[in-house]
């Protein structure tokens, strides 16, 4: 119990005691120190200090001593009372589940997935729904973040007879960002296709891969299916500048998965260079995401950015976590084989630290991994280093930046708004400590 707890439930039982007509006595609050002391107030403790009292306040009026003390007592109350009340609400936000706050709306939003991907030609339809069924469906991960963040970016109603109206277009904004939400999903999930047939992949959310169970020419055509979709449901918002962050986040995707599978050796040992993989790859959908949800709602520039600024180091840190997890997980926890990263000749944050540690790791890397005794060797010197702590460190700063851009969205007193927030805040720390 805090300190700011015991001293608002002593100064509120106090300040029950009240004399009659609801004046405040005093005398109370001011444990007299002294057993000459005549006034109420001259002399006395506060708090457990001593407080001596001057001739001349002795001989002044009681009654202004009083109205002194009362009007203390009176603000020492107003500001137990608030504390109470904020100890009450930290602890109710304790409880709240990120994911829990937005599950009524995931369940629908999976509900119109399913129904989206229906083709007419029966295999294609089994290829294209096979992510989207139920117990496939992974985490939720973007779907979630872009929920909250819609209702983080809520403007707040008012209470004016066109109230109606209001509600009225508010519900259909919130329509037009879930329909965010599926078109995210559907490009992430045709990503994943592609990139399971370019890593020759034969696991994926811990069951197998589609290009594994049909083939990799179906998976190709089903991720080409699933960017189809969503381009319909994109045209269909009718907001031009939305489609061409959504359409430069499909770019930035074939652009990152380029970069990985065509580096140069100096690239292979380029921090910067892998950053700007992981941006493309991994953070610019989510952070194009989000800041199409916020445009969408019709909020400023400014908004829009600390929206994208949000996404695009949620989606940072996540990658090198899971660049991370790539050496200290196991493959059932992550739904994937570990080491998959470097036994496909990826250099990683980790391998790119130890590297700076351990200039003799660039021939290993030079030589490639076809070799098992050369994989053997860079996880010799990646445990020897501290590549794995300071990656987690760089995701921490990310995550640190993330949640400054929440900090900084404009204030608000809806309930909705500032829980939504805290959420997205509670998202981060997990991504930067989760272990799968």
């Amino acid at each position: 119990m805090s300190w700011r707890w015991a001293l608002a439930r002593r100064v509120t039982a106090l300040a029950a005691r009240t004399g009659a007509g609801g004046a405040v006595q005093p005398q109370r609050l001011f444990a007299s120190s002294s057993s000459t002391s005549s006034s109420p107030c001259a002399g006395g403790v506060l708090l457990g200090r001593h407080w001596p009292a001057p001739a001349s306040q002795i001989r002044s009026s009681k009654v202004v001593a009083c109205r002194g003390a009362a009007f203390v007592s009176s603000r020492w109350l107003h500001d137990a009372q608030y504390q109470i009340r904020q100890d009450g609400a930290s602890r109710a936000q304790e409880q709240q589940d990120p994911f829990e706050l937005v599950a009524d709306e995931l369940s629908v939003l999976a509900n119109r997935l399913r129904s989206m991907v229906v083709a007419e030609v029966p295999k294609l339809a089994s290829a294209a729904e096979y992510f989207f069924r139920v117990g496939a469906e992974g985490k939720k991960f973007r779907p979630t973040v872009l929920l909250l963040m819609a209702s983080a970016l809520k403007f707040p109603l008012s209470e004016s007879p066109e109230g109606g109206v209001l509600t009225i277009l508010a519900n259909k904004l919130r329509t037009r960002q879930q329909n965010i939400a599926e078109i995210t999903e559907m490009i992430h999930v045709a990503s994943l296709l592609h990139d399971d047939v370019l890593d020759d992949a034969d696991t994926r959310r811990g069951v197998s891969s589609l290009n594994l169970v049909m083939g990799n020419k179906l998976s190709v055509l089903a991720g080409d299916f699933l960017l189809s979709r969503a381009c319909v449901a994109l045209a269909a918002l009718g907001n031009t500048e939305v489609v061409s962050l959504m359409a430069t986040a499909v770019e930035h995707l074939v652009t990152g998965e380029t970069m990985q599978i065509s580096t140069s050796r100096e690239q292979r040992r380029s921090m910067e260079y892998y950053l700007q993989k992981t941006y493309y790859k991994t953070a610019s959908l989510i952070s194009n995401s989000c800041k199409a949800v916020a445009i969408l709602a019709g909020h400023t520039a400014e908004v829009s950015m600390l929206a994208y600024e949000y996404g695009r180091n949620l989606g940072l840190a996540f990658q090198l976590i899971d660049d991370v997890l790539d050496f200290t997980g196991t493959s059932a926890c992550l739904g994937k084989g570990s080491l998959s990263d470097i036994r496909h000749g990826i250099i990683t944050a980790p391998m790119l630290y130890a590297m700076e540690e351990f200039p003799q790791l660039h021939e290993v890397v030079d030589q490639g991994f076809d070799n098992p005794a050369n994989v053997e060797l860079a996880l010799d010197y990646l445990q020897k280093s501290r590549g794995i702590e300071r990656t987690k460190e760089l995701a921490r700063e990310h995550a640190n930046r993330a949640i400054k851009a929440i900090e900084a969205l404009p204030d608000s007193d809806d309930e909705d708004v500032m829980t939504s927030r805290r959420a997205l805040i509670d998202i981060t720390e997990r991504v930067i400590t989760r272990t799968k």
